[in-house]
């Protein structure tokens, strides 16, 4: 009774592992057992439709199915080539070479870029990145990250450096090599530079023009001036000079002005009464 209740449980088991064949599931023999020891049958439950209130399972229907067969042969080709970077990478680092991404046919020329990099933008802001950021350039982390190549550069210096290397030339589809521009494409180059010199030759001139025109509305300006202030000075003088007639008239000469015998009151405490001269004052 025992060897046909052992016999059963391996059979049972079996036909569980064929089962579960399609899911890539490892069912074992605990898994059985463990579904047994609660009164379940796996292969019952999953041939049976029906819900855990006796009624149809089919409105389970909208749920998304997936692809198990499609999603294996994804992760298969993934780690093949995950495996054949390595091997190349292990190999170029024997030869003493740098490795770059090979090429597949569809990468184009290089060309310049068609905008500036702005740093200063990044003056100020903050920047979430994970626990292990700051070990290694791989990965994103604080500094200045290339989402093409999955590496972080603590400069600007060295992200520009980075942007101009074979390894991000590859990383972007490019080749790394410039294409040969043709006799038409010469020529429509050289008559486009001349045309803008022309433009830019006209713009000197009214430019020139207008500034001459400026500067000499700011020396009219510099000489209204001069005579506004030289014409304030000379009022100035001229009420003073009424202002000490004034004096000299209602008072006499013997009135003294400030500064009029600064020098003689000079001479006069230095004990110098004259020089010998004769002529009068």
């Amino acid at each position: 009774m025992c060897t046909d209740e052992n016999t059963k449980s391996r059979n049972s088991e079996a036909q569980l592992q064929r089962a579960f064949k399609t899911t890539n599931l490892n069912v074992t023999s605990a898994f059985y057992r463990n579904y047994s020891n609660h009164g379940l049958n796996p292969l019952f439950k999953m041939s049976n439709k029906g819900s855990a209130y006796g009624k149809a399972a089919g409105d389970t229907d909208f749920r998304k199915k997936y692809d198990l067969d499609e999603y294996a042969a994804k992760a298969k080709e993934r780690e093949d080539a995950e495996k054949e970077e390595r091997k190349a990478r292990y190999e170029a680092k024997m030869a003493g070479k740098k490795y770059y991404k090979p090429m597949d046919g569809t990468e184009t020329f290089t060309t310049a870029r068609n905008a500036t990099q702005d740093f200063s933008k990044l003056v100020g802001t903050t920047t979430l990145v994970p626990a292990g950021a700051g070990v290694g350039k791989r990965g994103r982390g604080a500094g200045f990250y290339c989402s093409d190549c999955d590496l972080t550069f603590k400069s600007n210096l060295e992200f520009i450096s980075h942007t101009n290397s074979m390894q991000h030339q590859r990383a972007i589809g490019q080749t790394g090599q410039v294409r040969k521009a043709t006799v038409e494409e010469v020529h429509a180059r050289i008559e486009a530079l001349w045309q803008r010199q022309e433009e830019l030759k006209k713009e000197q001139v009214i430019g020139l023009k207008e500034r001459l025109k400026v500067r000499k509305e700011e020396e009219e300006k510099e000489r209204e001036e001069k005579r506004r202030k030289r014409k304030e000075a000379e009022e100035k003088k001229r009420l003073e000079k009424e202002a000490a007639l004034k004096i000299k008239t209602e008072y006499g000469e013997d009135v003294r002005i400030d500064g009029e015998h600064d020098e003689d009151d000079m001479m006069a405490a230095m004990g110098i009464t004259g020089f010998g001269s004769t002529a009068k004052k």
